[in-house]
């Protein structure tokens, strides 16, 4: 054969770069992979960054996991450096503003503390969203049903006497602020026979009709 026919045969330099260049199926799939990976590489690199340059404030953590009904003590909260972004409405930045109290729910351990957390004249009004809501401590008539309870729930507060056998509601949508457990060691745990305290949030008027009613009829509870 001619030189100058295989010359013509063989590809050329451009043809080669071409070629090159032609964004087959794998290569396509491994393109896109690394694209998103240096996506995923840039995001996390910003989010660190960004964190990193907010100002770092000092915050209140717990030194333990706390549970509910359980009054706070010195030695269960600690303080820590957080970035600024990340802190959250009402968390507390003196330990002295959370020793006393009672916790209303499980904080796990270096759970920053918030003010909704604890007990506080103004967790009624934060639960019902009444600036006029009360607290009301409540035994049920059945305890099996305070196991059953969690904070935040919604429940309707029920009476019934030998007079009126029928079922009488005391109270509508009122919300569980807190639960006791016999374990607990705060001011709202009660003994094997002392039944088991429910504290509940609601409207004045109708916490002033369970506390009356608590004091001599069975008080039980419908969760909505």
């Amino acid at each position: 054969m001619h030189p100058m026919s295989r010359d013509r045969l063989s590809p050329r330099l451009v043809d080669r770069v071409r070629h090159a260049l032609r964004p087959g199926w794998a290569r396509s799939v491994m393109i896109r992979r690394g694209a998103s990976v240096l996506l995923v590489v840039a995001a996390v690199t910003l989010t660190l960054f960004g964190h990193r340059g907010a100002e770092m404030r000092s915050v209140v953590v717990a030194a333990r996991d706390l549970i509910p009904g359980e009054s706070i003590v010195a030695t269960d909260l600690t303080v820590r450096e957080v970035p600024g972004g990340l802190i959250p409405a009402g968390t507390l930045r003196l330990t002295a503003d959370g020793v006393g109290r009672t916790a209303v729910g499980p904080i796990g351990a270096g759970e920053m503390v918030t003010d909704s957390r604890l007990l506080s004249p103004r967790l009624p009004s934060r639960l019902t969203g009444d600036d006029d809501a009360r607290l009301v401590p409540v035994r049920l008539s059945d305890e099996s049903v305070a196991t059953l309870l969690r904070t935040g729930d919604v429940v309707d507060v029920l009476t019934a006497s030998a007079e009126k056998p029928e079922a009488a509601v005391l109270a509508r949508a009122a919300v569980v602020a807190l639960t006791s457990d016999k374990s607990a060691a705060g001011v709202l745990s009660g003994g094997a026979t002392a039944g088991r305290p429910v504290l509940l949030a609601m409207d004045e008027r109708a916490a002033h009709r369970v506390a009356a009613a608590a004091l001599d009829a069975p008080i039980t509870v419908v969760v909505h």
